[in-house]
């Protein structure tokens, strides 16, 4: 088992995560206000706050995290709100032993990437490739210059060259915006890209 999964694992043991919000990032619900519903997914969905927010303006969507408890978790509030959101235990950079397939129409992924060692990252990119429709959108989020402690378990962060070299054979980087810093955890960025 790789360390940063041990390390994700470990902190939903030990109750809720700072990251772990019971609200949906301002960023997802412009977004859903934006777009008619379709088929959508959340890599890295943690608890399943966004993934809820969706399903419940009328999306499709699944979430996917490889934290059994926060699956767990997700699933029991899904069930609780009578959600038709679907939850898969599985790794963002091994999508098709997760048995996810399919064209999506959206794929978020809020807080996950950036810390997805570098080593992983070209297989978590060649599968959102392979569920990604033609025109559809990927949304990632996240933290862009992590603090050291994060380096020890291979987070590298989110910056618009590593996702060009990573995604650009198969998308186009539309839009880049920063965000002011989170904490002590660095500058949040978001971007959005376009499956060609």
């Amino acid at each position: 088992m790789r360390l940063d999964s041990v390390c994700y694992r470990l902190a939903y043991r030990s109750g809720r995560p700072a990251w772990d919000s019971a609200e949906p990032r301002p960023e997802l619900a412009e977004l859903a206000r934006s777009r008619p519903p379709g088929r959508a997914l959340d890599l890295g969905c943690g608890t399943g706050t966004d993934t809820l927010y969706l399903a419940s303006r009328g999306w499709d969507a699944t979430g996917l995290d490889f934290a059994p408890r926060a699956i767990a978790t997700a699933r029991s509030r899904a069930a609780a709100a009578r959600s038709a959101a679907t939850f898969v235990l599985g790794d963002v950079t091994r999508l098709g032993s997760a048995g996810v397939g399919g064209d999506f129409d959206l794929v978020t992924d809020i807080g996950c990437y950036h810390g997805v060692p570098a080593g992983r990252r070209d297989a978590y990119a060649a599968g959102v490739a392979a569920v990604t429709r033609p025109g559809g959108d990927l949304y990632l989020a996240g933290i862009a210059d992590p603090p050291a402690s994060w380096r020890l378990v291979g987070a590298r962060g989110l910056d618009a060259g590593d996702l060009r070299r990573r995604f650009g054979a198969d998308f186009d980087l539309v839009e880049e915006r920063k965000a002011g810093p989170v904490g002590r955890a660095g500058r949040f960025a978001l971007y959005h890209l376009v499956r060609r």
